[in-house]
């Protein structure tokens, strides 16, 4: 039961993935504004990255406990 339950936490977090780098949620981001003194796209992009990184470690560590 737990590995079906992770494996679809990590399909969801696949498929979520795909959306926020896919072109309509991505141009949200596409503006000429900035986030600590860096422009608010590579930012967004990176903290996109990290949080979905963070995710597939924290779901990954469940899976295998």
């Amino acid at each position: 039961m737990k590995q079906r339950l992770g494996r679809q936490r990590l399909l969801a977090l696949f498929t979520a993935g795909l959306l926020l780098f896919n072109f309509p949620l991505l141009a949200l981001w596409d503006r000429d504004a900035t986030l600590l003194g860096l422009p608010l796209f590579p930012a967004a992009l990176f903290l996109i990255w990290a949080l979905l990184i963070a995710a597939l470690g924290f779901i990954s560590e469940r899976i295998l406990d």
